[in-house]
């Protein structure tokens, strides 16, 4: 059996987070069962991209400083970090309200720029991963994912919050070689089981819907999820918006590979009832794989593709630097001389592998996911609603 414990929080008042996180730690066996006095532990946050907390694309400051507090006063040793998905984390750190807390707590920043490779022989696909020093020299981590829509995987929480162990481009990498979304999220399983955080705490006060991870709107679900079960923890959270967990493919290879536990029967709740918390219609980005198809082109003309709309689009670049693949699936276009202005980059959708990062990294906004025509057919495919 594994146990999740789901604690009602209403809003990010810090005492009231304060005795959240307090109580989950205590229905959980308290803190003591996760560190010891002088480790060295990592304080693992969504800190995707650079953006202030009431965007809810970050981990809240909040959550972070009263599961900071709690291990403080354990003993522990404490270093923070994250690899963003664009830019430097220090800026992402300042933006979010984690640095500031940070400092204020004398907890160090720990290295997520330089890796060091890690074997790993019980691997099902990945055999050894490079994995930032900040996490693998810490003696335990304890993972602070944020619940959102993600267009890729559904639903980011408790397994993908380790992508962020593996440091800088390295990460564009996966993608660019792993396609097909079972080889993606087998990988994210296995570094998971590498890195093995000994508690995860979930965020989901204020989720994320829609156009998740960093451009959809913020939505209240009021909780706190604790557990020991990456597994457990977001098959709980995909429940409480909705969700199917074994619609997840995520979720459901978590189980099948030994990460944890999805079923109902195998996992015991603890704390407050979820029902009340439940939001039926969450909206989800809709952008996953309706089928695995190997003919290219018929999958071009199903799947969910980027675009860009040029109103919003400001002409950064972000989309072009962040795209994994080569040839690149953007490419820039001579400007528009007539205007004398800069146009948006344009798709070439036979590169495009479907991984999403520009719209996932887009600071604007502006990259939306549209259901070519033959795909609106298979839409009735999408996750049945709890």
């Amino acid at each position: 059996m594994s146990t999740v414990a789901i604690i009602r929080c209403d809003d990010y008042q810090g005492d009231k987070v304060q005795a959240a996180v307090n109580r989950g730690l205590d229905l959980l066996g308290g803190v003591e069962q996760f560190a010891r006095p002088g480790e060295r532990i990592l304080l693992k946050p969504n800190l995707l991209a650079a953006d202030p907390p009431e965007r809810c694309v970050t981990t809240h400051p909040a959550v972070f400083a009263a599961v900071a507090q709690a291990f403080q006063r354990q003993g522990a040793q404490l270093t923070y970090g994250d690899s963003p998905g664009i830019g430097e984390m220090a800026r992402a750190a300042k933006k979010s309200g984690l640095a500031m807390v940070a400092d204020k707590m004398g907890i160090e920043t720990g290295n997520f720029e330089v890796g060091e490779r890690l074997i790993f022989e019980a691997g099902v696909q990945h055999k050894s991963f490079v994995i930032a020093q900040a996490a693998a020299h810490s003696q335990g981590i304890i993972s602070l994912p944020k619940l959102k829509a993600h267009a890729l995987t559904t639903l980011t929480g408790a397994i993908k919050n380790q992508f962020g162990c593996i440091p800088g481009l390295l990460k564009g990498e996966y993608h660019a070689k792993l396609t097909e979304m079972t080889q993606f999220v087998t990988m994210l399983v296995d570094l998971t089981r590498l890195v093995a955080p000994r508690l995860f705490v979930m965020d989901a006060i204020m989720a994320m819907e829609g156009n998740g991870p960093r451009n959809g709107k913020p939505r209240k679900i009021g909780a706190l999820l604790l557990s020991t079960d990456p597994v457990a923890i977001d098959a709980t959270a995909a429940r409480m918006v909705g969700v199917v967990p074994e619609t997840v493919e995520m979720i459901r290879t978590g189980q099948k590979l030994g990460l944890g536990v999805m079923d109902k029967q195998g996992i015991t709740l603890l704390g407050d009832a979820m029902t009340p918390l439940v939001a039926a219609d969450f909206e989800l980005a809709h952008a996953r794989r309706i089928m695995q198809m190997a003919n290219h082109r018929l999958r071009n003309a199903v799947v969910e593709r980027p675009e860009i709309q040029e109103n919003s689009c400001i002409r950064c670049g972000i989309c072009v630097q962040v795209c994994p693949v080569s040839p690149k699936a953007l490419q820039w276009q001579q400007e528009d001389s007539e205007n004398d202005r800069q146009v948006p980059p344009v798709y070439n959708y036979d590169c495009c592998i479907r991984c999403y990062c520009c719209q996932e990294l887009c600071p604007e906004g502006a990259i939306v996911l549209r259901i070519p025509v033959l795909g609106q057919a298979f839409n009735y495919l999408k996750p049945p609603v709890l």
